[in-house]
């Protein structure tokens, strides 16, 4: 599971504890880390007893009524609420999932949320991904082909070619995995993470790209590629059952393959 690691020398205080709303005896309670940079303070755990018999079945549900009946300055991301997304993704009782697929009967006891790990913090649940969106930008996830595009009909793909794509197209970017992986927390600034890489890997395998040998030369490099040491927390915690550990491990193969 993903570890949770706070800034360096910072110090999380007891926040403010919320009370259900109507006194309702049937509660939960969620443990929501808060900090804004802009005021200075150290960050702190709030708590609040979320009325069950009025909230959905969904993490995220009870996030929002949390916002809209207890605390309206709690900050977190979310839109499509379908799993779709990826926005909505958080550090959920120590694993990094998509509060919109996180059903509350899954999870035992009180809840405990936090943002994405090792990422700097905008406020609250929201992390700041202008790295990971320029690491997946890099890799230059759009079709590159040599020949121009007919003029009436889509470029075709036989059916076992298009089946190479699936396990990878799916990503939605909400960087679950490559927030749950130590080498990434360790490596973000070289290292592009599981999810540029699986990206990076769905072009590679597309039989219409015609640049493989420049994506390949992209991504050979000691730290681009290299620092993967096939943890496999990226497979564990994707809310789509993605792998990215072994598109990362047929990557390398590739390279090994192009040397012969």
């Amino acid at each position: 599971m993903a570890e949770f690691r706070l800034p360096a020398n910072s110090i999380v205080k007891k926040g403010t504890h919320y009370p259900a709303q109507n006194g309702s005896g049937n509660t939960r309670k969620f443990t929501v880390y808060r900090y804004s940079p802009d005021t200075g303070e150290n960050p702190r755990l709030d708590t609040y007893d979320v009325d069950m018999d009025t909230c959905g079945p969904m993490v995220l549900d009870a996030i929002i009524k949390i916002k809209s009946e207890l605390d309206a300055t709690l900050s977190f991301r979310r839109s499509c609420r379908e799993g779709i997304c990826g926005s909505c993704a958080m550090n959920i009782n120590g694993a990094n999932t998509l509060a919109c697929t996180m059903a509350l009967a899954d999870v035992e006891g009180d809840i405990t949320i936090y943002p994405l790990p090792h990422q700097p913090v905008v406020k609250d649940l929201v992390s700041d991904l202008t790295n990971f969106y320029a690491q997946y930008a890099s890799i230059e996830p759009w079709l590159q082909s040599d020949s121009p595009a007919p003029p009436d009909r889509e470029r075709l793909q036989s059916p076992e070619d298009r089946e190479l794509l699936d396990g990878l197209y799916e990503c939605i970017l909400c960087a679950c995995c490559s927030t749950s992986c130590p080498s990434y927390w360790w490596n973000s600034d070289r290292y592009l993470g599981p999810a540029a890489l699986l990206a990076s890997y769905r072009w590679l395998v597309d039989s219409r790209d015609d640049s493989t040998g420049e994506r390949l030369d992209n991504v050979e490099d000691p730290f681009k590629l290299y620092r993967c040491h096939t943890i496999m927390n990226c497979a564990k915690v994707c809310p789509k059952g993605l792998n990215p550990a072994k598109a990362i491990a047929s990557t390398k193969q590739m390279l090994v393959e192009r040397r012969i």
